[in-house]
């Protein structure tokens, strides 16, 4: 299960408890023999999308409250085992999975996977608010077989599998492009899962407009709520209300957007000439000095951080 260019190091079970915790999400991490116990795991964080692939015997992980309080990011998981068998528990529902399975969940709400022997998983985490979908919707989801003998189910297994073993050693904007692709994928087959696409409301369709308007005009300083409502002849409130179950706001979209257009231009080596302050001016960002906390807060470096060095 190790023998694998995917894996730098094969790790004990305290190691391998913080390389995970490093990865992903702090996890309470227990092993049925923790004296022979060994784990391997290899992965990229592009941007906000964390990649990596994970083979380890027997164990179990456990996202507790007490470790979901203080939190800063709010992710979701998707998990493909490739080998092993396993169960997920959360929001009151196991399910059973096995080599092909694929799988989702919602870190700010306890949740258990547990490895009933030597397992190896390909592993997608990212920002929850990048799932336009209703909240409610989202919890029926959760530890759920998804894509099983579908269509879509069978174009997203080889994909991220393949991102997975090879993330880290694509460049940063490629990982980035490939990653976001991968949340696209895993998107559309949970939107599968509920059984209707969510573009077949009136209420889902009329907030996809809204996230096309906002990435169409990003790079205005004036793209703000009540501009956006007026745009399309509705209310603040109704605005607010379209992203309110999400557990999101207007302003914070439109600020994640920005943020993730800056990032995917700060890493683009084809605009390694151009000056970080241009390129937060060019997405809507009227304050460099801002831009720049605002960043470090989303991102944990500052934009400058993440620029390819010059040829």
């Amino acid at each position: 299960m190790y023998q694998s260019s995917a894996f730098d190091t094969v790790l004990d079970l305290d190691p391998f408890r913080g390389a995970v915790g490093e990865a992903v999400v702090n996890l309470d991490v227990r092993a049925r023999d923790p004296e022979t116990f060994r784990g391997a795991l290899r992965g990229q964080a592009a941007g906000d999308v964390h990649v990596l692939t994970i083979a380890a015997d027997a164990h179990s992980v456990h996202r507790t409250e007490s470790l979901i309080r203080g939190a800063a990011q709010h992710y979701f998981k998707f998990s493909l085992v490739e080998a092993g068998t396993g169960m997920i528990v959360q929001d009151g529902r196991e399910t059973t999975l096995r080599a092909g399975d694929m799988t989702f969940y919602d870190t700010d709400r306890p949740y258990s996977l547990i490895c009933g022997d030597d397992t190896r998983m390909s592993i997608v985490m990212f920002p929850k608010d990048l799932l336009t979908l209703p909240s409610d919707r989202l919890a029926r989801m959760t530890a759920t077989r998804l894509g099983a003998g579908s269509p879509v189910g069978s174009l997203v297994r080889p994909y991220l599998a393949s991102l997975s073993g090879q993330v880290r050693d694509l460049d940063a904007h490629t990982a980035r492009r490939l990653s976001r692709t991968a949340v696209d994928m895993v998107a559309t087959l949970v939107e599968e899962g509920m059984g209707a696409m969510a573009a077949s409301s009136v209420h889902e369709s009329l907030r996809s407009r809204v996230l096309g308007y906002i990435d169409e005009n990003l790079a205005s300083p004036e793209l703000s709520p009540p501009a956006i409502a007026a745009a399309h002849y509705i209310s603040v409130r109704h605005l607010h209300a379209l992203f309110n179950d999400q557990g999101t706001t207007v302003s914070t979209v439109i600020r994640n957007r920005r943020l993730e257009r800056c990032y995917d231009e700060l890493i683009d080596p084809r605009g390694v000439d151009r000056s970080v302050t241009s390129i937060a001016l060019a997405n809507g960002f009227v304050d460099a000095a801002h831009f720049s906390r605002t960043f470090r807060a989303h991102y944990g470096v500052p934009p400058s951080g993440i620029r390819p060095a010059r040829g």
